[in-house]
C-alpha cells in the first residue's frame, strides 16, 4: 500500500468517516504495537469484541496489526506475507499456512544498502518471488542520489529469514517522473516480468503501470519499460498504483489501485491485458472493492492488494485503515482477505467482508 512524495507517511491527523470528509498532513508514521512472535489470530479482540467463532470460520480482519501493502507468497505449504515498515522494521514479515493465522517474524530487511536514506518510514511495499534457490525481494526505499523513491532488490536463501541488498544503487529509479514504487514480480510460464508504478503524484505529474522483462535470475532487467495504464478515470483521481498481474484461464488481468491511499477514495480496480505485457484497458465495472461506508463496522480504504490462488478459489488479500469506536480513522492499517468470484471471465470481489465466513 499517495497524494505527496512520502506516500506511506501516515496523516498527522484522522478522518472524520462518518461525515466523509476530513483532510491529512503529512508526518512521521506513530508507533506500532510492540513486535511479538506469537500467532495474531482473526478472532483477537477489537474494541469491541467478536463474535464467537466456530471451527473453520474466521472473520477479517485475518491481521490486526499495522500491516500495510502486503505481499503474499506460497512457499510449500506456507503463505508468508512481506509488508511496509512499522513498529521499528524496514519490513515487516509473516507466516501462516491457512491465510487467517499469521506469525509475526523478525525484520525482513534489517540493513538498508549503501543507496537509501535511512529511516524506516520510508521503506515501502515489499513483494518477493522465488528464483531457484534464491528468494529475491522487490521494495521501495528512498535513493540518496535522486532524493526520490526508487525500487532495490534484495536476497535471501530463507523466505522467512533476513534479505540482504548488496547493490550499489537501485534497480529502477525514474526520477524524472518522480520516483519508482511498488514492484510487483509475475512469472508467465518461464519469463518473469515486473510491474511498477512512477512516482508521478508526489510532484504534480501523470502515474503510469509499467512493465518490463527481468532476466533468469530475477536480478536485472530485460529490454525496455511499457507503459500499461494510467490515471485517467474520474474514481482513479491522481494516481493509479500497487500493480498485480493475475492470469486466470489463459487470460491477464491487472489489478492495481487508486486514489488517495489516506481515505474512503482508495480502492482497487483492474484491466483486461492482452498478455502480459498489454496493451490493458481499464474494466467498466472499476472499482471492483472499495470502502464501506454504508454500515458498521466501516471499512475505510481497501487496497494494495495481492492476489492468491486456494485450490479452485481465488483471494484477495489487502490492507484497510483501523476505525475506531467513535467512527474515527485510527492510525494502523490491518489485513484482510476476501474470496474473487470470476463470472465470465470478470473478477467480482465478495467484499470488504466483516462477517465470519469459511476458511480457505
Amino acid at each position: 500500500m499517495l497524494v505527496h512524495s512520502y506516500r506511506h507517511a501516515l496523516a498527522a491527523c484522522v478522518l472524520a468517516l462518518l461525515a466523509g470528509c476530513g483532510t491529512t498532513t503529512a508526518g512521521a508514521p506513530p508507533a506500532g504495537p510492540a513486535a511479538t512472535d506469537a500467532p495474531i489470530a482473526a478472532t483477537t479482540a477489537p474494541a469491541t469484541a467478536l463474535p464467537a467463532m466456530t471451527e473453520g470460520m474466521f472473520q477479517n480482519p485475518v491481521l490486526r496489526a499495522d500491516f500495510a501493502d502486503p505481499g503474499v507468497l506460497k512457499v510449500g505449504d506456507t503463505y508468508y506475507a512481506y509488508a511496509t515498515n512499522a513498529i521499528g522494521k524496514n519490513i515487516q514479515a509473516a507466516k501462516s499456512t491457512d491465510l487467517v493465522n499469521w506469525t509475526m517474524l523478525q525484520d525482513a530487511l534489517p540493513a538498508l544498502p549503501t543507496w537509501a536514506q535511512l529511516g524506516g518510514s520510508l521503506v515501502w511495499a515489499p513483494e518477493v518471488a522465488q528464483f531457484g534457490d534464491q528468494f529475491i525481494m522487490y521494495y521501495t526505499a528512498r535513493d540518496k542520489a535522486s532524493d526520490r523513491q526508487c525500487i532495490g532488490i534484495a536476497v535471501s536463501a530463507d523466505p522467512g529469514g533476513r534479505f540482504k541488498d548488496e547493490n550499489d544503487g537501485p534497480l529502477i529509479c525514474q526520477a524524472d517522473q518522480g520516483g519508482s514504487i511498488d514492484a510487483s514480480p509475475f512469472s508467465d510460464g518461464d519469463t518473469h516480468y515486473l510491474y511498477w508504478k512512477n512516482d508521478g503524484n508526489c510532484c504534480g505529474k501523470p502515474t503510469y503501470i509499467y512493465v518490463q522483462q527481468l532476466a533468469p535470475d530475477g536480478l536485472s532487467l530485460v529490454g525496455e519499460p511499457t507503459q500499461l495504464v494510467r490515471n485517467d478515470a474520474v474514481w482513479e483521481g491522481n494516481l493509479v498504483e500497487a500493480p498485480t498481474m493475475v492470469k486466470h484461464e489463459d487470460r491477464y488481468y491487472l489489478f492495481f489501485s487508486a486514489n488517495d491511499y489516506a481515505g474512503p477514495k482508495y480502492a482497487v480496480g483492474y484491466a483486461n491485458c492482452e498478455s502480459a505485457t498489454g496493451p490493458c484497458e481499464d474494466a467498466p465495472e472499476n472499482p471492483i472493492l472499495k470502502s464501506r461506508m454504508d454500515q458498521k463496522p466501516l471499512v475505510v480504504g481497501p487496497g494494495h492488494q495481492s492476489v492468491v490462488q486456494v485450490g479452485e478459489q481465488t483471494w484477495i488479500v489487502y490492507h484497510a485503515w483501523e476505525v475506531n469506536s467513535n467512527g474515527l480513522r485510527g492510525d494502523r492499517r490491518f489485513m484482510y482477505i476476501d474470496r474473487i468470484d470470476w463470472q465470465d471471465g470478470v473478477p467480482r470481489v465478495l467484499g470488504p467482508t466483516t462477517d465470519p465466513q469459511a476458511m480457505p
